[in-house]
């Protein structure tokens, strides 16, 4: 953990494309989502290929449902988070990233989501994938495995730049650098429902958000 230049705790996070779903990965997620909500600050996540061999320990449901549970939590941290693609994201790496704010990739980036002997894992990431770029345009790569480069990935809006790392890391925290957690998720949870809820049901916490928009900025005014 460190500070940005504008003195915002940084949680960092790693996930390797090739580890497999255990207890230690979603304990070391779950860590860098307390420290966010205990400290506020961005969470950056660095999803790499670092080419290791990793043992797939047995799994059941029950350990599906406890990761697909941290991963809604990452989605709604009171904080910013940043997704930062060093070359191959696949599997969990690919799932972390659909639930971040702000993602940027490497020109070499390749995202493929995960696979099993027997075809695509069924899990939320498809759901994500879906909810956030339509079922058209994700279909070959959610049925088939196809795999996708970090172009064909921006023009999805799967990621938002791509490029050298380090100046996009800069842009990127200058940007998020400004944004107020709370307020960052309160926008990011309307968007989230607005897929699945009719007007008339997403009304009303619009309006809350609207209400509270208006009184911070009537309480600023008279501060």
């Amino acid at each position: 953990m460190e500070r940005g230049k504008d003195r915002r705790v940084m949680v960092e996070l790693e996930i390797d494309a090739r580890e497999p779903l255990s207890a230690e990965v979603i304990a070391r997620v779950a860590a860098a989502c307390e420290r966010v909500e205990d400290e506020g600050g961005i969470l950056r996540v660095h999803l790499r290929d670092r080419g290791a061999y990793f043992e797939e320990p047995e799994v059941g449901v029950h350990t599906v449902n406890q990761w697909e549970r941290i991963l809604r939590r990452l989605e709604r941290l009171p904080a910013p988070t940043l997704a930062v693609v060093h070359g191959y994201c696949a599997g969990l790496a690919l799932e972390v990233l659909l639930a971040t704010d702000y993602r940027i990739a490497a020109a070499d980036a390749r995202l493929r989501v995960p696979v099993r002997p027997d075809g695509t894992w069924p899990g939320m990431a498809l759901y994500r994938l879906a909810n956030q770029i339509g079922v058209a345009q994700v279909r070959r790569l959610a049925l088939f495995g196809m795999e996708i480069d970090a172009h064909r990935a921006t023009g999805l809006g799967l990621v938002d730049e791509v490029g050298g790392l380090a100046d996009l890391t800069r842009t990127a925290l200058a940007v998020l650098g400004g944004v107020s957690g709370k307020e960052l998720a309160i926008r990011r949870r309307l968007l989230l429902d607005a897929t699945t809820t009719s007007y008339e049901d997403a009304l009303g916490a619009h309006l809350a958000a609207c209400d509270r928009a208006v009184r911070q900025a009537w309480e600023g005014v008279v501060a």
